[in-house]
């Protein structure tokens, strides 16, 4: 699995010289496997960038999983440019939700008032397949599904290719456990072993006393799932929009002397835009 991360940011898009090093586009994962497909993940505005570099790169089959129906997660999805090329297509993964919630959730993006091009009226040819709850799979790579704790819920997913295991986790909190959400325990098993665990480290500890229940998570909560996990590789995501990269940078330091404190040799990193991992 080759992964690319053309957003990370939280809430809303973000500019300017104190976001240079992290970026500021909101959620979108790209992963590229041994079967040469592509998997994306959200369209936030990173999808933007994204759309116009696979055109570059002449490719036209791609395959979208979701993980919730934020805007922040969704707002980019208008200007992927593939939309409007007729050689696209495109199979998305009935998830967060089985059954239309996907189609729904899609075609009412693309809907006048809210944005002047139908879903009806776009190029691509879209396919829908089965995906959440169970278990799926995309070409070589086996996607296992599990719910957030979030408000409004959603799904984090594990890919799982050649033996290495790949665990995103956005919009998770770990400190309150919404309607359908998991315990900490639960988000500690299904990532036990991950090569690479990317989680939402919205929040500072102080700060995350003011914002229980808001469904982010502190990074010291992360911290302490990457530890009962046993993780190789710990990239902290979700990037509130209000942290600078030198503020962030001081998060990772501190996440490195504990992790260095305690023994237990893993790297951390605060996931930015065009940032890569291979696994």
């Amino acid at each position: 699995m080759y992964i690319t991360c053309w957003g990370s940011r939280g809430s809303i898009p973000v500019s300017g010289k104190e976001y240079n090093k992290y970026g500021g586009d909101t959620t979108c994962i790209e992963i590229r496997t041994k079967s040469d497909d592509i998997i994306i993940i959200d369209a936030g505005t990173g999808i933007r960038r994204l759309g116009n570099h696979l055109m570059q790169d002449g490719f036209h089959y791609y395959n979208f999983i979701f993980t919730h129906a934020h805007w922040d997660h969704l707002m980019g999805l208008p200007f992927f440019r593939p939309l409007f090329i007729k050689e696209t297509k495109i199979n998305v993964f009935r998830s967060p939700y089985s059954g239309t919630y996907a189609e729904r959730m899609i075609s009412r993006i693309l809907t006048p008032p809210y944005f002047p091009v139908k879903y009806s009226d776009l190029s691509a040819e879209f396919s829908y397949h089965t995906g959440c709850p169970e278990t799926f799979e995309i070409g070589s790579v086996r996607v296992i599904p599990i719910h957030l704790s979030h408000p409004n819920g959603g799904r984090g997913y594990k890919f799982i290719e050649d033996g290495k295991i790949f665990v995103f986790l956005t919009d998770n909190e770990l400190g309150y456990v919404h309607p359908k959400g998991l315990r900490r325990d639960d988000y500690a098993e299904f990532s036990a072993g991950a090569d690479l665990l990317i989680h939402d480290a919205e929040f500072t500890p102080e700060e995350y006393k003011k914002y229980i229940e808001w469904g982010h998570s502190s990074y010291s909560d992360v911290l302490d799932l990457a530890f009962q996990a046993k993780v190789k590789k710990l990239g902290l995501f979700h990037l509130n929009q209000n942290r600078t990269d030198a503020e962030m940078d001081e998060i990772v330091e501190t996440c490195r002397k504990e992790i260095d404190q305690k023994g237990f040799g893993f790297d951390c990193q605060a996931v930015g835009s065009d940032m890569a991992f291979e696994l």
